[in-house]
């Protein structure tokens, strides 16, 4: 062989050495750099701080895993962080299933992912502003639309710092799985994307399902939730400090369907309490005041309880726009008096409620209550609405 060509060949080969240790150190550097940008993100947010213990890259699958991440809420004033999110581990990748379909977008897991609400951060303004910025901390993170998330083993927790006795309770065990976010397959459904999450509460059990398109211009979905078996006594810090009543017995169950589009809702929402025992033995410690209390919140309860079943339940039906939402108070009150005296509702969702139910015009019925208290005037409003329309 040429000395020439021997020449070349050891260069070539110190470069393709060069490169691969280049290649090497970057990649060994590269969970460093990232991992000093996103702590230096996570500390300038506004109006949060946060901080990740370390970040790995796994390159060929196009994904990079967060350790351990936390963001506190930050006070403006005193500067004192209250927890607000954290997870054991969030993974980010791409969602090879869309890819196959033509789409780049991405999929996020959270494994331990932990949510933190307070007293002065529940209003429903509050939550909002929180949600979207908390979205926004997301994207920093994760270049790609998010097509598919998945929570596991999650929990979300209330904290009331300020009340007597103190507030805390929680939603354990949850997991959550979204899929279809950005439409990147089915896309011929009407409604293609959708949500499966299950969760602990106190003995009871929580499922929630949905359909829905993310994409459309107004809200459209159908869902529908339940809850199951909740024991009321493990609420008792909270029954004491916005109720002051001690619950000795009784279980709790939640049901409620929902649909929406073209900017209208309709629903309904089903709360069943069994074996409702608010005065017991245990409570002849009590004051006077808090024993006549507990005596008026245990005969409402048996007042409107179905005595063969012993549970008190009612269905409140909901219907309007989202411009301007609105609940049948009258329905809800006779709904109450017929289970107190006529049926006990099944403890079950009625599945009565779709996205095709949305449109349909409620029939004008009164109620039983409409009519006694209605009287003649209905009459009249009859005759002025008939006047308006000449």
């Amino acid at each position: 062989m040429a000395p020439h060509t021997q020449s070349r060949k050891r260069r070539t080969a110190k470069i393709l050495l060069i490169l691969l240790v280049l290649i090497v150190a970057v990649r060994l550097a590269l969970p460093y750099v990232v991992l000093h940008f996103a702590n230096k993100s996570l500390a300038g947010m506004d109006g949060y701080y946060g901080h990740i213990k370390d970040i790995d890259l796994a390159v060929i699958r196009g994904a990079y895993k967060i350790d351990s991440i936390y963001i506190n809420k930050e006070d403006s004033v005193s500067g004192k962080q209250t927890p607000f999110f954290a997870s054991k581990v969030v993974d980010l990748s791409i969602e090879w299933k869309a890819l196959f379909k033509g789409s780049i977008v991405g999929e996020m897991v959270f494994q331990g992912p932990y949510l933190l609400f307070t007293k002065d951060k529940v209003e429903p303004k509050e939550v909002v502003k929180d949600s979207a910025d908390f979205r926004k901390v997301l994207d920093k993170f994760m270049p790609l639309n998010i097509n598919r998330c998945e929570l596991r083993d999650g929990k979300i927790q209330y904290k009331d710092f300020g009340s007597t006795p103190k507030v805390d309770i929680a939603m354990t065990n949850m997991h959550l799985l979204a899929q279809n976010l950005r439409n990147s397959y089915d896309s011929s459904a009407v409604l293609p994307a959708s949500i499966h999450a299950t969760a602990d509460v106190y003995e009871g059990k929580l499922r929630f399902d949905a359909k829905l398109n993310p994409l459309a211009d107004s809200p459209t979905f159908d869902m529908s939730a339940e809850l199951n078996n909740t024991d009321l006594v493990k609420l008792n810090d909270f029954f004491q400090a916005y109720a002051k009543v001690d619950v000795n017995k009784g279980r709790f169950g939640l049901y409620t369907e929902v649909a929406a589009k073209d900017k209208a809702f309709r629903g309904y929402v089903k709360p069943l309490i069994k074996d409702l025992d608010v005065l017991g033995k245990e409570d002849r410690k009590d004051n006077v005041l808090q024993k006549l209390w507990e005596a008026v919140a245990g005969g409402a309860g048996k007042l409107f309880s179905n005595k063969k079943k012993d549970q008190v339940a009612t269905k409140v039906p909901f219907e309007g726009r989202l411009d301007d939402p609105k609940t049948n108070v009258w329905q809800a009150i006779t709904s109450i008096l017929q289970n107190a005296f006529i049926h006990a509702l099944q403890p079950a969702i009625d599945n009565e409620i779709n996205i095709n139910s949305v449109k349909e015009e409620p029939k004008e019925k009164k109620t039983f209550l409409q009519k006694i208290f209605s009287g003649k005037d209905g009459k009249k409003d009859k005759k002025r609405d008939a006047k308006k329309e000449d």
